[in-house]
């Protein structure tokens, strides 16, 4: 079988989401959407469900897979609903559903269901993406209030830039929820991951961690708490053949990289339809045995080509590890100008294999 695989260390998921319970102090909704970033939304849900206070998902299809896979405890829909008629799976299931429009609200106050429901009603603080005005926000919590179809109200905003520590930013948008929320009463959540790590003063009775769930930093700069996370996933394949190429000579599509002295050459079974980058450029971070190397040349669909000159002892079946435990995702990332979330939501045709320690 091809070597390419991902393995997912499913007790650094539990201490992740542990350490953010402990930095908060709040209950946490365990956020297990895009599959659970890339590693497996069912298996995920089940490895934390013993100690969870509940999942939050983007989509009812999403909420309705977990229900299907046995998992029981409080799922959120962070999206809502896109059509009034999911109201009558979101009461069968007893989902909680954020409301962030109006015509969310209206539709939920004429909607014809027998149990009432958890909603999160969500303001937009600043972000301006989805949620309600701040100056209709009380008047439509007193709609939800007198609505026989709403069992209890959460209020809830979420960050725009919380991943930068220095950003004004998020005062501005706590000044704004503070505002808007001033005589409600009702358990609020603001904290995202960035949030979480890296604002730990601000107060939320639920938080929502997501990128950090799964062991990757949300920030660009080095940040103590958030170096505590345990990488979950492990992206891996093996050397499945060795060139020897002299000096001048071009390596892969588009020869964007000659070498510049006699070079060993490891092809690797990773490609952009694996989920691996195709834009990481020469220089990006590898660990072949144990040791770091580095990308040379253009990824291709299914192989990619390192640097294997100063590592002698390296060769055809030695392992390779694109981002994992030795080297962080971040800094994949970094190098290929985007972000971890991102590397982890393309990963695909490569296996999961589930790891309990």
């Amino acid at each position: 079988m091809r070597p390419a695989r991902a393995l997912i260390d499913l007790n650094a998921l539990r201490q992740n989401y542990r350490l953010a319970r402990e930095i908060s102090g709040a209950k946490a909704l365990a956020v297990v959407k895009a599959n659970a970033y890339g590693h497996g939304a069912v298996r995920c849900a089940q490895a934390l469900a013993d100690e969870v206070d509940g999942f939050a998902v983007a989509c009812i299809e999403e909420a309705l897979e977990l229900r299907e896979a046995g998992i029981r405890q409080p799922i959120l829909l962070l999206e809502g609903f896109f059509e009034a008629q999911e109201l009558a799976l979101i009461e069968q299931h007893q989902f909680w559903c954020a409301v962030h429009s109006m015509w969310q609200l209206e539709a939920l106050e004429q909607a014809n269901i027998g149990r009432p429901l958890t909603i999160w009603l969500k303001l937009d603080s600043g972000m301006h993406r989805v949620g309600l005005h701040p100056e209709e926000y009380k008047a439509a919590y007193q709609r939800l209030v007198n609505c026989a179809q709403v069992e209890k109200i959460v209020l809830m905003s979420h960050f725009a830039r919380a991943d930068e520590l220095d950003c004004e930013g998020v005062a501005e948008q706590v000044a704004v929820f503070t505002h808007a929320r001033e005589t409600l009463d009702a358990e609020v959540s603001m904290g995202n991951s960035p949030a979480i790590l890296g604002w730990p003063d601000l107060h939320s009775d639920w938080v929502r961690p997501g990128i950090m769930l799964y062991g990757a930093t949300p920030f660009e700069r080095v940040h103590n708490v958030a170096a505590q996370l345990q990488p979950v996933m492990t992206l891996e394949s093996k050397i499945i053949s060795v060139r020897e190429l002299p000096a001048g000579q071009p390596i892969g599509y588009g020869a964007r990289f000659i070498t510049e002295r006699p070079t060993r050459v490891g092809v690797v079974a990773m490609g952009y339809a694996d989920g691996y980058p195709r834009h990481a450029p020469t220089g990006t971070p590898v660990m072949v045995d144990g040791k770091l190397s580095r990308l040379i040349g253009r990824v291709s669909m299914d192989m990619l080509t390192i640097d294997l000159t100063d590592l002698p002892g390296a060769g055809l079946g030695s392992r390779v590890e694109l981002w994992g435990k030795q080297v962080l995702a971040s800094d994949v990332a970094a190098f290929a100008q985007t972000i971890p979330y991102q590397l982890f939501c393309n990963l695909r045709r490569v296996p999961l294999l589930y790891l309990e320690g």
